[in-house]
Parts: C-alpha cells; structure tokens; sequence
C-alpha cells in the first residue's frame, strides 16, 4: 500500500493528509528516499532528510 500511496500522491490523484495515520510515516520515508517531499515534489537542497 505504501508504493500505491506514494504513486497517488507523486501523480496528483491523492495527498499526504488523505493517506492513512498508520501508513504516513512509512509513506513519508519512502517518498524521501525518492528525493520527493511530502507534495511529491523534489526536494530542495536545504530541507533536511529526516
């Protein structure tokens, strides 16, 4: 489910605030280890990885 979120969210169909509680912070690490910010966006050189 964690890629299914993650390709929702990089494609626009879906946002981070609508994945579930239980599912955000393995979504959110896997979107940055993508280089992607939780928007799906890439990151910017100044915002830390977590």
């Amino acid at each position: 489910m964690v890629v299914v979120y993650c390709t929702l969210i990089i494609n626009g169909r879906r946002t981070y605030e609508s994945v579930p509680d239980n599912l955000k912070p393995t979504v959110q690490d896997e979107l940055y280890s993508m280089g992607l910010d939780t928007d799906g966006k890439p990151l910017s050189v100044d915002e830390p990885v977590a």
